[in-house]
């Protein structure tokens, strides 16, 4: 086993904003609550600790043992949840979509970031408990992003109609699915495996949000993970006094749109991940989940014939808080009503738009929780890095872009100087002279010599240009090798993370995967993480 890391903005795949917030740069600063090493989790235990109403772990409680009901929970799961009725017992979350079969890789990297992080938690702060939450984005509608999964290059996928909440959808279909992958999966112990689970989940639960518990249940159960479905009744009543402020006082609206407004102020470069609505919820009922407007003669569901009056829509909100679906702005302050939270951990667009919301969290009176990116990897097999220290490459010039990477190496190797930056300064210094002689003369002149030497320093570009082509044809093996094996690593250009699903390491490393994984993952550790094992 080998282990390496890469600074986030070296790596040339993050966002400045992330960039930036990794970094600790002061100008963020009013747009976080915490930064997120260890010391400072004193402070939000005892600002959560102040703020969070203890009635609502009764709740809270009472809702999980619902949801897991018919589920076979593990000894550390259910320890788990018997704490979270204790006073000092809080939560780290992280959240996903209910992507099939885990979706991308990175899945796995939310969940070992959030539970390592409860274990360093634990053994800095004893004396309090610490319960890693997976929270189901069961109310999100956007069935395109969810339906497939990648492996060994092919699109895995779904395919039917579907409409409202995706963890209501029933999973019929998903057979015709299951034998695609068995086919692609072969034989073996470890395909075995992965058939195995892949049946149980969604072959053998109704509904897509059942399927997903019972595959985060099956592949983290034993590390304690909890799983929640912010889909439910009585967890949404907690929601309704802070889903009138956003409804009828706009206030989500207000404080987002001025917190956008001074993102903007310090550089162009950050951008804005999400904008806030002047109603940020939906509608949710059967198969519809649309956006709640504001019209002159009162409030429309969109795209329905729903209508509501303020005092119907109020009335509704009240007895029926399970039909109000909060969207990406609602949705994180929903959360931290809920749960006794100190962190969220997310991938970089995730925290772009939770640095959105910290003036709306004021507002609203409750906490803001410390924000964590979630740690990132690069997997290689033992195969794989022999086949890179065999071309004298590092897994760190794969991060270069293509054309990038292959200029770097065959400069490198080739056995004639490529660079013409002597000839350059050479030339450079020989029109330094005619400069002076043109100083002497007119203006005519010297834009002639001016001229001159761009049209000279152009001829030297195409030449090196040229040569460097020839090069490459001449070591086209070479060239073709470490294509290839950049895009085993980066499939399409991309990380490795953001495409790959867990199957095909799984079917690499079997059981041993995930514990390898959880060795591998540092949660404070706010670096690319290279991990190379046999």
């Amino acid at each position: 086993m080998d282990i390496d890391c890469l600074p986030f903005k070296d790596t040339g795949y993050f966002s400045d904003l992330i960039c930036d917030y990794i970094d600790d740069k002061e100008a963020l600063g009013p747009f976080y609550n915490r930064y997120p090493n260890i010391e400072n989790f004193k402070g939000q235990l005892e600002e959560k600790l102040a703020n969070y109403p203890e009635d609502n772990r009764a709740i809270l409680f009472d809702a999980l043992q619902e949801q897991y009901k018919g589920v076979a929970i593990s000894r550390e799961t259910k320890d788990n949840l018997i704490q979270l009725k204790e006073p000092i017992t809080f939560t780290i979350v992280t959240g996903h979509q209910l992507n099939l079969f885990t979706g991308p890789l990175y899945f796995l990297y939310k969940i070992i970031s959030t539970i390592n992080l409860t274990k360093a938690l634990k053994k800095k702060y004893p004396r309090f408990n610490f319960v890693p939450i997976y929270w189901m984005a069961t109310e999100d509608h956007d069935f395109e992003e969810i339906n497939y999964f990648n492996f060994k290059n092919k699109k895995i996928q779904w395919n039917r109609d579907a409409s409202g909440a995706v963890g209501r959808l029933n999973t019929d279909g998903l057979e015709g699915m299951y034998e695609t992958f068995a086919n692609e999966l072969g034989g073996g112990v470890n395909a075995e495996a992965l058939k195995e689970l892949f049946k149980k989940a969604y072959l053998e639960h109704a509904t897509l949000a059942a399927a997903t518990r019972y595959l985060a249940n099956e592949l983290f159960g034993s590390y304690g993970l909890v799983i929640v479905d912010g889909d439910d009744k009585s967890l949404k009543k907690l929601l309704v006094p802070y889903a009138k402020k956003d409804i009828f006082d706009k206030v989500s609206f207000d404080r987002v749109t001025e917190t956008i407004s001074q993102l903007r102020q310090l550089t162009d470069s950050y951008g804005i991940q999400v904008n806030p609505r002047e109603i940020n919820y939906f509608y949710i009922k059967d198969a519809i989940r649309e956006r709640i407007v504001e019209a002159k003669d009162g409030f429309h569901v969109n795209n329905t014939d729903i209508r509501f009056s303020k005092e119907a829509l109020l009335e509704e909100l009240n007895t029926h808080p399970e039909r109000f679906s909060p969207n990406v702005i609602a949705r994180p302050l929903y959360q931290e009503i809920i749960l006794p939270n100190l962190c969220y951990i997310g991938g970089g667009g995730e925290l772009a738009y939770w640095l959105e919301l910290k003036a709306n969290f004021e507002a609203m009176g409750v906490t803001f929780p410390i924000l964590l990116p979630r740690n990132s990897a690069l997997v290689l097999t033992g195969k794989q890095q022999r086949k890179l220290d065999n071309m004298n490459l590092s897994v760190k010039d794969l991060f270069l872009r293509r054309n990038q990477l292959i200029n770097k190496k065959i400069r490198e190797i080739s056995n004639i100087n490529i660079d013409f930056s002597p000839q350059r300064k050479l030339l450079k210094e020989q029109f330094k002279a005619l400069y002076d002689i043109a100083a002497q003369t007119d203006a005519s002149f010297l834009g002639a010599v001016k001229a001159q030497e761009v049209k000279q320093l152009k001829g030297l570009d195409a030449l090196e240009a040229r040569l460097l082509k020839a090069q490459k044809r001449k070591l086209k093996d070479h060239v073709e090798r470490m294509t290839h094996i950049q895009n085993e690593l980066f499939p399409g250009q991309s990380l490795q993370e953001r495409n790959l699903n867990f199957s095909e390491l799984y079917l690499e490393y079997g059981e041993v995967l995930i514990p390898m994984l959880f060795e591998t993952l540092d949660p404070l550790k706010l670096e690319f993480i290279l991990r190379t094992a046999d």
